[in-house]
């Protein structure tokens, strides 16, 4: 199982063919944002679920009080490219709220069980993050 900087490089080396599929049937793509403090570029392998055109994510920081920082970055700047596989596309993210958020969180939650558990561990609300292409 690969983590953060290895798995980052590993997937970009070779287009996805290592850590795309992190863990059998769990699947990643790789998020470039800009630093909200610091302007610079950062990436973040994070779990998604396809959903139509879209991508769905998790902003768990494994049950963490906060947020984590890729989350507040998106929310400072909400255009980013990210890697899906071989594949770079530009998106637009948005947080899920309503309707919405209560559809795609059992998804999320079939799609990585523990992220029930993180909920658990924490009073504040996990947000469920869209990315749409632009």
């Amino acid at each position: 199982m690969l983590f953060q900087e290895t798995h980052i490089k590993a997937y970009e080396e070779t287009d996805g063919a290592v850590g795309h599929e992190w863990l059998p049937g769990l699947f990643t793509l790789v998020l470039h944002t800009i630093g909200r403090s610091s302007g610079l570029p950062r990436k973040f392998a994070v779990i998604y679920r396809a959903t139509g055109d879209s991508f769905v994510l998790v902003a768990s920081r494994g049950g963490h009080d906060r947020h984590p920082n890729w989350y507040l970055n998106l929310l400072a700047r909400a255009e980013i490219e990210i890697q899906v596989g071989a594949e770079h596309l530009r998106v637009r993210a948005r947080t899920a709220v309503g309707e919405e958020r209560d559809r795609l969180w059992p998804l999320m939650v079939e799609t990585f069980p523990t992220y029930a558990e993180y909920q658990e561990k924490t009073e504040r609300v996990i947000p469920v993050v869209v990315l749409d292409r632009i």
